[in-house]
């Protein structure tokens, strides 16, 4: 079922892999409906994360609901599932090939969380805002032209190059938080 009020759709399904590629499409469809072409990428992103983890870990069933709500200046999207344990977001080892979804979702979001409903559920959701905000997931620098340069360009900056003793750069996380 399929409903399009105003600015809100909500999609009901099995969270199996061909239906998780069905929801992408419909979220990204619905979000060029309401001209919001820049969050179609990290809002499918998001969508696949969360139904993948239903697919994989929800018990009973694997029968969810997929909300998408547009209010002022924020995108919600909210996946309902029949299992009332919260997701945790774990360390994944660095060869892993699994166990990075929520921290991907918490990464390219504004805000996630997740929230019992009821007795025999949970909803987990996330929120994108819809102008300024975060740069587009997809965003690369501008590409520049390499031009030719003489080596005597080179060669008349050496000596102004100091090259001291090394210093160590600092760590730095590849998840943002």
């Amino acid at each position: 079922m399929i409903s399009h009020p105003s600015r809100h759709c909500t999609v009901e399904l099995q969270a199996l892999p061909s239906r998780i590629g069905q929801v992408r499409r419909i979220v990204s469809a619905q979000l060029r409906y309401w001209h919001m072409h820049s969050l179609i990428d990290r809002a499918s992103l998001g969508v696949t994360e969360l139904l993948t983890n239903v697919h994989l870990h929800a018990r009973p069933d694997k029968t969810c609901t997929v909300e998408i709500e547009l209010l002022l200046e924020r995108l919600t999207v909210s996946v309902r599932d029949h299992d009332p344990r919260l997701p945790v977001v774990d360390d994944a080892e660095p060869l892993a090939t699994c166990g990075r979804g929520l921290a991907m979702v918490a990464a390219m979001s504004e805000s996630w969380g997740a929230r019992p409903d009821g007795e025999s559920g949970k909803v987990v959701w996330f929120t994108l805002p819809t102008s300024g905000g975060l740069a587009p997931v997809t965003a690369r620098p501008p590409r520049r032209l390499v031009e030719e340069v003489p080596a005597a360009v080179f060669a008349e900056t050496e000596h102004a190059v100091d090259l001291g003793s090394p210093q160590p750069a600092p760590a730095r996380s590849a998840v943002a938080g």
